[in-house]
């Protein structure tokens, strides 16, 4: 089993530690290793951290070149360490940068994907791995699998996996990969970063969400929520139509 292990501007992504969670149930019921691949710059520091959220194996793609994501590199990257590694599984967060990595990376090493997934389990009979995920706008819940190609490749959604107790006393190998590249004129150039500046909390990281939708019934009415989550010490949080109605802002 191997995870991809996010990192933007120096930040491990936190679902990193859910798939390193999942990741090691899963390998647990495969009885096989669980690998983490990381790729960036000024990494190792993030070693410790990725074996005692359950890594067998934490696999460093470390060069300056590499600070920023780059999609065609990095997809160039991990498909190479998948060929090499041949994993049965691969996970990554169905974040911003890892609905853009997975897609590119399946099509390299020529498997099948399922995105946005809220459910991984093993099949007891046929040992292949029941990707869960919702369909039709949520409507359904679709399980998918994989039976013919590996690795079996799929995006999970932040916040639905548990992460698992860290172990800081458990040993596991680093292995520091080349990433085996020339700088030419076919790569993309990151000219700058534009950071949007929110005084929000990432409605993913907040403990206690009061949620509106349409029903609220107007922008003014949402002084009621916004008044019970500043009481409850919580984050507002709304449905797609408040957001279209212009009553609440998008990244709620």
């Amino acid at each position: 089993i191997m995870v991809f292990a996010e990192c933007r501007h120096g930040v491990m992504a936190p679902v990193t530690s859910e798939l390193l969670g999942i990741g090691r149930k899963l390998a647990n019921q495969r009885q096989v290793p669980l690998s983490v691949a990381i790729i960036g710059q000024n990494i190792d520091k993030y070693s410790a951290p990725l074996i005692a959220a359950g890594a067998d194996t934490v696999i460093l793609v470390e060069h300056e070149g590499l600070a920023q994501f780059r999609e065609d590199i990095f997809s160039k990257i991990l498909a190479r360490i998948i060929q090499e590694q041949k994993p049965e599984v691969v996970l990554a967060g169905a974040t911003a940068i890892g609905r853009d990595l997975a897609p590119r990376v399946s099509a390299r090493v020529k498997t099948g994907l399922t995105a946005d997934c809220t459910k991984l389990e093993v099949d007891a009979e046929t040992k292949n791995l029941r990707m869960t995920r919702p369909a039709f706008g949520g409507n359904i819940m679709a399980t998918i699998v994989c039976p013919d190609n590996r690795p079996q490749m799929a995006t999970v959604r932040p916040g639905v996996m548990q992460k698992i107790k860290k172990d800081t006393s458990k040993k596991a190998v680093v292995e520091l990969v080349t990433p085996g590249f020339e700088k030419n004129n076919k790569y993309v150039e990151v000219m700058e970063v534009v950071k949007t500046v929110s005084d929000k909390i990432d409605i993913m990281d907040a403990k206690i969400l009061i949620a509106g939708g349409r029903g609220v019934g107007s922008k003014d009415n949402f002084k009621l929520l916004e008044d019970l989550a500043e009481a409850l010490g919580g984050e507002v949080a709304s449905s797609r139509a408040s957001v279209d109605a212009g009553w609440t802002e998008k990244d709620q």
